[in-house]
């Protein structure tokens, strides 16, 4: 069951990376909504797979975002690229949905645990929201094998020289092994960050 943060209006702006997780959610909110997607090209080469897969598929209803300047010295580039994505939502003045779910906010909280202060993806950034946070990376697999979604894999996601990646694949297990009910710890963080619009609605 998919869970809902939040009150979504009728017509929806959603960031569209073409992996599994964005795909799922655009097919689980087509069902009720028109769908608008977003999609940022980073400049890789999967970015350019992602893309043409995405143009393939959903023409009509895409907008495409590109890098508009040099990454600086002081950036990471899961930095830079963050920063170019964000700074290109911002430029519309409508809520654009992420699909951030709960294994991301794991993620983000030991990161920024080890950086001195854990804190959690926050439900919005200016008009970005992020409804899908009390969601397992799991529940969107299993809804795109059953409704035969398709999407594409992004290779990039196991390379650890990307800090995310490496929490993901060498610290979580770890952490897991530590606290089994990691997950459940930080979905009750996320719960705690409620939006005032509206309560839990789930599908």
């Amino acid at each position: 069951m998919i869970q809902i943060q939040g009150k979504l209006e009728r017509e929806i702006w959603i960031a569209c990376s073409g992996g599994v997780d964005s795909m799922a959610v655009v097919d689980f909110l087509s069902n009720n909504h028109k769908v608008n997607l977003m999609f940022f090209d980073h400049g890789t080469q999967t970015s350019y797979e992602a893309k043409e897969f995405l143009k393939e598929h959903y023409r009509e209803n895409l907008a495409i975002g590109e890098i508009n300047r040099d990454k600086r010295q002081d950036e990471s580039w899961e930095e830079y690229w963050r920063n170019m994505r964000y700074e290109w939502f911002h430029s519309f003045d409508v809520p654009i949905i992420t699909c951030h779910h709960l294994d991301d906010c794991v993620e983000t909280w030991i990161w920024s645990s080890l950086n001195g202060t854990g804190k959690i993806i926050p439900y919005s950034n200016r008009n970005v929201i992020r409804p899908f946070r009390l969601n397992r990376k799991s529940e969107f697999l299993n809804w795109a094998r059953r409704k035969s979604v398709d999407w594409i894999e992004d290779t990039s996601n196991d390379d650890p020289k990307y800090m995310r990646n490496f929490i993901r694949h060498e610290i979580i297990p770890k952490a897991l092994i530590v606290n089994p009910g990691l997950h459940t710890v930080i979905s009750k963080k996320v719960k705690q960050d409620e939006p005032k619009v509206a309560g839990i609605s789930s599908v």
